[in-house]
């Protein structure tokens, strides 16, 4: 299973912010921006910091997606 932080970018986008905003907003570095951009793996203080930013649930900014789906592998 695959993290993708897809949800977080469609949040977004519906609040009206920009990935500036949300760093700012929940006090996140730049480079935690970057990692969830790559849908790599952050600490799960750093989602919970951005929930609280967003007032939103952790399922509400990412999902796991199964590694066959990621790579293009549908049976």
């Amino acid at each position: 299973m695959a993290i993708h932080y897809n949800k977080l970018w469609k949040l977004l986008i519906d609040k009206n912010m920009k990935k500036k905003d949300l760093q700012r907003l929940s006090g996140v570095s730049s480079a935690t921006i970057t990692k969830l951009g790559r849908n790599e793996n952050v600490n799960t203080e750093i989602l919970q910091k951005i929930c609280t930013a967003l007032e939103c649930d952790i399922c509400d900014i990412l999902e796991f997606v199964p590694e066959k789906i990621e790579k293009g592998e549908v049976d």
